[in-house]
């Protein structure tokens, strides 16, 4: 494992204080409180290292995103026995939005802990949500997948989302990306690539989604109608994380 611990040798008032904050937001002190300093940092404030790489918390977020996604999955798996990939597909979206992360971060108080030279957090909003998901890549390499997992369920989604709202939430996928397809001027397609029959001679759809004629997301279901909105949740995911919506990162492809 990459250690940071070179970038912050001095201790001080300051590292108390983000100890304490940690403590107090998500009830754990660090072992390695380097990482935490590194997760906050936004890339604005990046600080070249001897090798002349600008060290800021973007790596972090992007192993935290995967974490994260992995922890939510994971939840929503023991949580819902019964229901099928696209609910599953389409809640683990909806928890780990970056619109949603935005406002959990607020609510948290994980806003007062990013480092950014923009006078404004509104500015970019997807600030709030990567420093969120860098906290998650930080965590687990400093306490690991377990306890990662523990405190994403426990600390946030038990005492901070209503996943009974979140699940009664009827969104439909389909219809908000063909309305950013129709703004972005992209062409979008779905195709039942293949029908298939499972043990109980049920027919099962496959279907492909396209954007601009390349392939985005996957879906099946034992209807056309529910294969191409989950194909469409994953698109829409994707397209988010990206800041392609307008809610994801800075800079949208």
């Amino acid at each position: 494992m990459v250690s940071f611990s070179s970038l912050f040798r001095k201790k001080d008032s300051g590292d108390e204080k983000l100890s304490e904050a940690i403590k107090n937001i998500f009830g754990f002190r660090p072992k390695n409180l380097a990482l935490y300093k590194l997760a906050f940092r936004h890339k604005s404030m990046s600080t070249p290292g001897s090798n002349g790489f600008r060290h800021s918390n973007e790596r972090l977020e992007y192993l935290g995103d995967a974490v994260l996604g992995s922890c939510v999955a994971d939840f929503l798996f023991k949580k819902f026995p019964y229901k099928d990939e696209g609910f599953l597909t389409e809640i683990r979206s909806r928890i780990v939005s970056r619109q949603n992360l935005n406002v959990l971060s607020r609510k948290l108080g994980v806003d007062k802990l990013i480092q950014t030279n923009r006078e404004n957090l509104s500015l970019g909003t997807s600030i709030l949500g990567d420093a969120f998901e860098a906290f998650v890549g930080a965590l687990y390499l400093d306490k690991g997948y377990r306890f990662t997992y523990n405190v994403i369920v426990q600390k946030i989604i038990h005492n901070h989302l209503d996943l009974d709202e979140l699940v009664s939430k009827e969104i439909n996928f389909k219809s908000k990306l063909i309305e950013w397809a129709q703004k972005e001027k992209r062409e979008i397609e779905f195709e039942v690539t293949e029908e298939t029959d499972n043990n109980r001679k049920l027919k099962i759809y496959h279907v492909n989604l396209l954007i601009d004629q390349v392939v985005i997301a996957q879906g099946k279901d034992f209807s056309i109608k529910k294969a191409e909105q989950t194909a469409a949740g994953k698109a829409w995911e994707k397209l988010e994380a990206t800041g392609a919506t307008g809610e994801g990162a800075d800079n949208p492809v």
